[in-house]
C-alpha cells in the first residue's frame, strides 16, 4: 500500500480508501495471490476445444456445473466460431489430463474435444490494459 501511495503522490490512508470504494463499486473484482504453477506441480498448460451438438440451456447448465467443480479448469468460455467452448487447464501432466479428460466427456454428451498443450508460455499477464 505504501509503495502504491509513493507511487502516486498520496497517503496510504487515501489510496486504502480509494481501493474499498473500488472494491464496493466492484471495480475491483478480487485480491489474488499469483503462485508459480511450476513452484506447485502445475507444469503443464492445456487448451480444450469442446464441440457440442447440443446447444440447449439445459446441456450449458450441466457442462458448466461439472465445469466448476473441476478446479483444473482455470477459465472456460463459450465462443462463436466453428468452435463452442475454449477451457484452459493447469495440470500436472498428461496422465493428469486424461484424468480431466475422462471427467469432463462423463459430464455431458460431447462432439469433440481436442486438446493443444502449451509448449512454452511467451506472455501471461494479469493486469488489464486500462
Amino acid at each position: 500500500m505504501e509503495a502504491l501511495a509513493a507511487r502516486l503522490s498520496m497517503s496510504a490512508n487515501t489510496v486504502w480508501r480509494r481501493i474499498k470504494r473500488l472494491q464496493t463499486d466492484g471495480v475491483i473484482a478480487r485480491r489474488v495471490a499469483l503462485v508459480d504453477p511450476a513452484k506447485v506441480g502445475l507444469d503443464l498448460t492445456v487448451f480444450v476445444t469442446v464441440r457440442t451438438t447440443d446447444h440447449s440451456s439445459e446441456w450449458l447448465e450441466q457442462f458448466g456445473s461439472a465445469t466448476q467443480a473441476m478446479p483444473e479448469i482455470m477459465e472456460f468460455y463459450r465462443l462463436a466460431g466453428d468452435t463452442d467452448y475454449l477451457i484452459k487447464l493447469m495440470i500436472r501432466d498428461v496422465a493428469d489430463y486424461d484424468r480431466v479428460y475422462k471427467k469432463l466427456i462423463a459430464s455431458v454428451p460431447i462432439a469433440d474435444v481436442t486438446a493443444s498443450f502449451a509448449m512454452e508460455t511467451i506472455k501471461n499477464q494479469t493486469a488489464l490494459p486500462v
